[in-house]
């Protein structure tokens, strides 16, 4: 099997372990374990607290001490066990805390699969910016595949899910060992504080760009999650209004139009980074924000299903385009010898402080909008837009930048 294949298998099983409860579980949450919205905000919140740590910690490690590849087969092993027992839990303190060892393992392997991928594509020669992306497509294929083995097996409000997504851990922890070695970067340190304790990732923040780029990775970083939360607890609601709709019956398989929306924009981030470049393209992200919480806001599984699906397909370009361009601007933009510790930076401030305040403050505004157990979804929705709408006004007079169109094939900066 050749190096982009094998990544491949590496991507396809990193999201299968998310997809098989990140969007189920809030649904089995709140109907199956009767947790409030405020609840099931904190305990999705986990993934933005551990994120706040775990990321540029194990990054750090990856950079100095240990092999990035058995990092991620070592996290995953122990982010099954602790899924293992969540699916025995049903009350909501042992939860947080189960899921919150879970996070603290689980949400550092993101970045550590997009530094093994770069660092064995560049060992081989390959153009990471031309390659990694149909390879990273495969992890949304994997995260689909997840979602309709638990949709189609009916354990969207089962514990089931737990279960599926912990044996696929233990198969990718184990798989991480077989990977090419991606030792320690051996450089030597300059002396300051930072570089003591392994935190040279944080010099990104002297450069006014970056430091706004990731201000506004932080911002949409509270958005990402706000859908993978309450996304099908929303579907579920319309369960006595339309009880035989296909997204009622279905959920998951309606919430994977998302995800299969990714692995077409995915394919178009070379395309569209060389000819408009990260600001641009960030700048699409937000209104594509915009436009998935707004369609939710107006859609129903009956006449409105279209806006639903609407909202999935504009998903693919909400999150790739953000997502995924930001972490090769990330790569560019920091030196090999940090690289693990960059992205780790770039999980902090969106996977962590923004999906963390996005989780307790999206728990907030669904329980605000909750009167004597009637959600008022429109609403609710409707705030969030407002939310990205605000965030997309701000962003293009605060980042300064100006595209160079070989700066995104070559892997150069672009002009300040």
């Amino acid at each position: 099997m050749n190096i982009k294949s094998r990544l491949i298998v590496m991507n396809f099983l990193q999201f299968f372990v998310w997809g098989s409860w990140l969007i189920s579980m809030g649904g089995y949450m709140i109907v199956t374990l009767k947790f409030t919205g405020g609840q099931v905000g904190s305990i999705y919140a986990t993934m933005g607290l551990a994120s706040l740590f775990m990321p540029s910690l194990i990054g750090i490690v990856a950079d100095r001490w240990i092999n990035a590849e058995r990092l991620l087969g070592i996290c995953h092993l122990i982010g099954a066990m602790s899924l293992l027992y969540a699916a025995q839990v049903s009350d909501y303190s042992t939860m947080y805390f189960t899921m919150l060892v879970n996070s603290m393992f689980y949400m550092p392997t993101i970045a550590l699969n997009n530094s093994v991928s770069y660092a064995v594509l560049q060992k081989d020669g390959i153009d990471v910016v031309k390659f990694f992306p149909p390879i990273r497509v495969w992890g949304t294929v994997g995260f689909v595949f997840a979602m309709w083995v638990i949709d189609l097996g009916r354990w969207s409000l089962s514990p089931i899910q737990l279960y599926v997504s912990a044996a696929s851990g233990i198969l990718l922890g184990c798989y991480a060992f077989t990977l090419p070695a991606c030792t320690p970067a051996k450089v030597k340190r300059d002396g300051s504080f930072l570089s003591y304790l392994g935190l040279d990732a944080f010099v990104l923040f002297k450069k006014p760009r970056t430091a706004v780029f990731f201000i506004f990775a932080m911002f949409l970083g509270a958005a990402l999650q706000i859908t993978n939360t309450f996304g099908e607890a929303f579907i579920h609601d319309f369960t006595g209004q339309y009880p035989d709709s296909f997204a009622v019956k279905h959920p998951s398989i309606l919430m994977s139009i998302s995800q299969i929306s990714e692995t077409l924009f995915i394919l178009t981030i070379p395309f569209f980074l060389q000819r408009f470049g990260i600001k641009k393209v960030m700048l699409m992200s937000i209104f594509a924000w915009v436009l998935r919480f707004g369609l939710f806001g107006f859609g129903n599984p009956g006449d409105g299903f279209i806006l639903l699906v609407l909202s999935m397909i504009i998903y693919g370009m909400a999150f790739d385009f953000f997502n995924i361009s930001g972490s090769l601007f990330v790569k560019n933009e920091a030196d090999n010898s940090i690289l693990s510790s960059a992205q780790g930076l770039f999980m902090l401030m969106t996977n962590g402080v923004g999906a963390f305040l996005g989780g307790v403050i999206s728990g907030w505004v669904v329980d605000y909008f909750t009167v004597d157990g009637i959600r008022d979804w429109q609403s609710i929705w409707l705030a969030f837009a407002g939310y990205t709408l605000i965030l997309g006004i701000v962003f293009p007079f605060v980042f300064k930048y100006k595209h160079n169109p070989s700066s995104e094939i070559t892997g150069s900066p672009g002009v300040a």
